[in-house]
């Protein structure tokens, strides 16, 4: 697992209340006193987590002048799972599988928003290609707000063949395409399923898109012609949860 640092007192507690154990150590700025601050010191005392009381200029530097309000953690990453953990994860499934699938999106705020409401609708897990797609990183976990431990991300080589696999399970692939004439909402996502979120733009890709047995778009009535990836994956994915009675 690689290092790095999480800041600013919403994303401390949430690496606490998820992941205390991965946190390494704490910069406190020794100056503040105000209450939310000193809560999260008791927190980390208790937690046995050392911390070093530093002043803001030191904090500012760590930060590289990003907002800390006082608070900088040194955490270790969750680390994404393989193929294999992937297929493993699969194979011992007892309730009707549910992944959300992202094409080459890159945007670490979008995966961070992802894992967020993964986490909330109890998706299985969450699958992206090792090329060209965001990583777990400290701007992931602090949008994921402790979703990046709780959902599984696999990465995998080739997701091509991952999809081909994964309908061999008799998993059914639906992805989401603006061109498509039917609605997400006429959907039967009580079926086993991997949904797959194209990059912002773009779409999916060709490749990823023959392996769809239905694509299915979100119904649009405004002038704009999409939503964010992580907006249209979030609407979604509650709608399989509806459909689920989750």
């Amino acid at each position: 697992m690689s290092q790095a640092k999480v800041f600013g007192i919403h994303a401390a507690q949430a690496a606490l209340d998820y992941s205390a154990d991965k946190i390494q150590r704490a910069w406190v700025d020794h100056q503040r006193q105000d209450k939310r601050l000193m809560t999260l010191l008791e927190a980390l005392n208790s937690a046995q987590i050392p911390v070093v009381k530093a002043d803001r200029k030191k904090l500012d530097a760590l930060a590289e002048g990003k907002n800390h309000q006082g608070i900088i953690l040194d955490i270790q990453l969750p680390g994404v799972r393989t193929e294999a953990d992937l297929k493993s994860a699969v194979q011992s499934l007892d309730t009707s599988a549910f992944f959300l699938v992202l094409d080459q999106v890159q945007d670490p705020h979008n995966l961070g928003a992802c894992l967020r409401t993964a986490d909330a609708v109890g998706a299985d897990g969450i699958i992206i290609p090792k090329d060209n797609s965001a990583r777990i990183t400290a701007t992931v976990c602090k949008v994921a707000s402790g979703a990046a431990e709780t959902v599984p991300v696999y990465q995998v080589v080739n997701l091509a063949r991952t999809l081909r696999w994964l309908k061999q399970q008799q998993i059914w692939i639906f992805g989401s395409s603006g061109e498509s004439e039917q609605s997400v909402f006429d959907a039967d996502l009580t079926l086993p399923l991997a949904l797959i979120m194209g990059t912002e733009g773009t779409g999916m890709r060709q490749l990823t898109a023959r392996q769809c047995d239905f694509l299915v778009k979100i119904p649009m009535q405004g002038s704009v012609e999409s939503l964010n990836v992580s907006v249209a994956a979030g609407i979604m994915m509650y709608e399989v949860r509806r459909q689920r009675g989750m």
